[in-house]
């Protein structure tokens, strides 16, 4: 099966044929560098880190890039109010690009902690301001924009083509939700290419308008084209772009003649106990606080439990479900044998692997492929007890692969400092399964052994009592 993906810009599955055989080009949005990385800035690089080690595992060569904005995201995500880092900058009293260092960091460390692998290119808006200086003059040159005291601006009127992406009517488009007409602007609906910079206005640069800085919308294009070539393969991002950036880009892209994205792929919101998560009502969850009470690698198994395209949700029951069946997985797997003398893991487990691949290649079923793993571990669980070795080090071998390699998800069992917490954990365990001897309740005693057995730990019964250890 040839795998498949959900492209917004036909609203339809469509076989995926890069332009280049054996090579795909991905283009995904990154983050404003401001604050600190919350909940809203994993999903996205997760899914297209999962997505590009699926692609390199059937053999293609991956350029994938992921810019970061360092200016001209204004705060109404339009064309109007402060620029993001510029006000950040002031609260914090920190040059802007002091701001941007801060914040670069402090996402890609969050990001190494989830699993997600550095992109191969991470451009800045800031280190591409001439770039976006021509891409304006081309498409003045072309009449499909103007200048405006100092502001240039995309004639939407001019580009008939304007809304194919979201899907909406450029006749009822007005600036989003807003009615009013700014005063350089000769329709609402045009978006900015090139800003002016007022007086107190910190970040600018020269250009043939006077000093100003670029558009938001502008960025993009040009970082995509100048790395991937003026046609590409995939451009992702989460779906709140959609409207207005990801429609501005293509437009722009297209009007100075450039095919564009072949391909977008946008990942749906996630929420907070069932209310959507903002930044500016102070609805959402940083990612270092809750990395220090939850595993980073339970976080990514959470949101690739449910499907990209999909809503996911981060109440605390939904995590807890999350680690604990992230902890079935991890314990099966350390229960098995690493080596018995088996056949290949394709030979054991070639139905299983099938299944996988199919999920996959259905528009990047993750749900359905983690479904196919934990139907791995019950019948390895089963082949283990029944003296097929063989069988469960054929499963391990496979974990590591398709759990470990493509999803990207930590599998080993605990080691150095965890080991003395997983110490602790047995010992209390095996206090209560004593307990439960001392009452004859023989059943609860058992059970806790076939636990703890299903976890990977052997529990041996000694005249100095309980003694355990940890399966090979």
């Amino acid at each position: 099966m040839a795998l498949t993906l959900y492209n917004s810009l036909t609203r339809r599955l469509e076989p995926f044929e890069p332009l280049v055989p054996g090579r795909v080009g991905i283009y995904v949005c990154g983050p404003t560098v401001y604050s600190e990385p919350h909940l809203g800035h994993a999903r996205g690089p997760v899914v297209f880190d999962v997505l590009r080690r699926w692609l390199e595992r059937q053999g293609f060569t991956v350029r994938y890039v992921s810019n970061i904005t360092d200016v001209g995201h204004l705060t109404d995500d339009a064309d109007d109010g402060e620029d993001k880092l510029a006000k950040r900058a002031k609260l914090e009293r920190l040059e802007p690009m002091e701001v941007a260092e801060k914040y670069f960091w402090a996402y890609f460390d969050a990001m190494e902690q989830l699993g997600v692998r550095r992109p191969t290119i991470v451009p800045r808006a800031t280190g591409h301001v001439t770039e976006q200086i021509a891409l304006t003059e081309a498409l003045l040159e072309r009449g499909l924009a103007y200048e405006s005291g100092g502001s240039v601006y995309f004639d939407v009127s001019a580009w008939d083509a304007y809304g194919e992406l979201s899907g909406r009517d450029p006749s009822e488009l007005v600036e989003g939700t807003r009615v009013e007409v700014r005063s350089d602007k000769r329709d609402p609906r045009d978006f900015a290419l090139w800003k002016r910079a007022d007086p107190e206005h910190i970040m600018r640069w020269p250009s043939p308008w006077g000093e100003g800085f670029p558009g938001w919308h502008v960025e993009c294009s040009v970082m995509s084209t100048k790395y991937l070539g003026d046609e590409f393969d995939i451009h992702g991002g989460g779906i709140d772009l959609v409207f207005p950036h990801h429609e501005c880009e293509l437009a722009q892209a297209r009007a100075a003649g450039k095919p564009f994205a072949r391909y977008w792929l946008h990942w749906n919101m996630l929420t907070l106990g069932g209310e959507k998560m903002s930044k500016s009502k102070g609805h959402v969850v940083d990612l270092a606080p809750l990395f220090e009470r939850i595993d980073p690698m339970v976080v990514r198994f959470h949101l690739l439990r449910s499907h990209y395209r999909s809503l996911s949700d981060f109440a605390d029951e939904a995590l807890q479900a999350s680690a604990a069946g992230l902890r079935r997985l991890r314990g099966a797997y350390a229960s098995w044998p690493s080596h018995a003398g088996a056949g290949s893991p394709s030979e054991a487990w070639s139905e299983a692997r099938a299944r996988f691949a199919a999920a996959m290649d259905a528009d990047l079923n993750t749900p359905e492929a983690i479904a196919v793993l934990f139907d791995v571990a019950r019948d390895a669980n089963k082949a283990r007890d029944a003296g097929e070795l063989g069988c469960a080090a054929a499963a391990r071998a496979l974990f590591d692969e398709l759990l470990g390699d493509v999803l990207g998800i930590e599998v080993a069992p605990a080691t150095g400092d965890e080991s003395e917490l997983l110490e602790g954990v047995v010992g209390l365990l095996l206090e209560q399964r004593e307990a439960a001897r001392k009452r004859r309740d023989f059943a609860a005693a058992d059970d806790l052994r076939e636990r703890l057995s299903a976890l990977g730990v052997s529990v041996e019964d000694t005249p100095d009592g309980p003694r355990w250890r940890r399966l090979d």
